[in-house]
C-alpha cells in the first residue's frame, strides 16, 4: 500500500474536485476491501446516489469521505435529508474516513465505520444557508465521529501506519456481532456500549453503569425505563461475547 496521492493526471482547477480526484484515485489503486480482503475495491460510475466503490467479490458497498488534516470529531457531509434517508435505508454502505495531507500529498488517516454502526443521532443538522446565498435554505450536516462506539471505528491507518489487514478484517469481523437491523435497538445498542467504554476498569459493575442513567435519560425522554434497558442492553452485549457477566452484579469487558 503507497500512502502518497499521485497528482499527475489532475485536470481540475476547483480544490474540492482535486481532492475528489486524489482520494478517490489512491482508494481505487491501493486499498482492499476491508470486509472479505479482496486485493482491491472498485470505483462506481460518478453520481451513483448511493456509495463510491463496491467490492467485486463480496458485493459490499463504500462511501468516502475525505478531509485535508485532521478528522476531529465530526466530518462535514452533504444534505442532511439525504442522508438521514441513505443511513436508514436497506442499501446504505459502510463509510471509509479519509484524513490527507495536501501540502504533503499523502494518506495519514483511513477509518472504516460499518453501515451498522450508523444511527441519525450520528448526523448532525447544520444551519439552513442565508437567502443571500445560491443555495439559499439548503441545509447541510456533519457526521459525528466522536459518537461512534470504538468496536465501529475500524483503523486501516492510523498517523501514517499501516495496520495488518488480517487485523482489519478480524476487527470488521468483531464488529459485525454487533449488528441490529432496528434503527432504535442499534441506537441503545450503541449507547450502552459506549457507556461501558467510559468505564476504565476492565472489570465493572452494573451500579457503574447505572450512572450513566441521568445521561442516557436526556437522550431518550420518553422512556420511563432506562435500568431496565441497560440491563436488557447488556445482556444484549453480554450474547455477543463482548462482554462477560461474572456474577453479582459485576461484569468484564472481552473483545472491547
Amino acid at each position: 500500500m503507497d500512502l502518497c496521492l499521485n497528482n499527475g493526471n489532475l485536470i481540475y482547477r476547483s480544490g474540492t474536485q482535486q481532492a475528489r480526484v486524489l482520494t478517490e484515485s489512491w482508494v481505487s489503486q491501493n486499498l482492499y476491501c476491508p470486509r472479505c480482503g479482496n486485493l482491491n475495491i472498485n470505483k462506481f460510475p460518478n453520481n451513483k446516489p448511493v456509495a463510491d466503490f463496491y467490492c467485486p467479490v463480496c458485493s459490499n458497498q463504500f462511501e468516502l469521505k475525505s478531509k485535508n488534516g485532521s478528522l476531529g470529531k465530526k466530518v462535514n457531509d452533504g444534505a442532511y435529508e439525504k442522508m438521514i434517508e441513505r443511513i436508514t435505508s436497506n442499501e446504505n454502505p459502510d463509510f471509509l474516513f479519509m484524513s490527507y495531507s495536501k501540502s504533503e500529498l499523502v494518506v495519514k488517516d483511513l477509518i472504516l465505520v460499518p453501515k451498522h454502526f450508523f444511527v441519525p443521532e450520528l448526523i448532525e443538522k447544520r444551519k439552513p444557508l442565508a437567502d443571500t446565498a445560491r443555495r439559499a435554505g439548503w441545509v447541510g450536516c456533519n457526521i459525528l465521529l466522536e459518537k461512534i462506539p470504538q468496536q465501529g471505528r475500524v483503523e486501516i491507518i492510523t498517523n501514517g501506519i499501516i495496520i495488518n489487514r488480517n487485523d482489519v478484517i478480524s476487527k470488521v469481523n468483531i464488529g459485525q456481532k454487533l449488528e441490529v437491523k432496528e434503527l432504535n435497538t442499534r441506537g441503545w445498542m450503541m449507547d450502552i456500549l459506549n457507556c461501558v467504554n467510559k468505564i476504565d476498569d476492565n472489570i465493572f459493575s452494573l451500579n457503574q453503569v447505572y450512572g450513566f442513567e441521568k445521561e442516557l435519560r436526556i437522550k431518550h425522554p420518553k422512556n420511563n425505563n432506562i435500568k431496565p434497558k441497560i440491563r436488557q442492553q447488556l445482556q444484549f452485549l453480554r450474547d455477543k461475547g463482548l462482554i462477560e457477566f461474572l456474577g453479582e452484579g459485576m461484569y468484564r469487558k472481552k473483545q472491547l
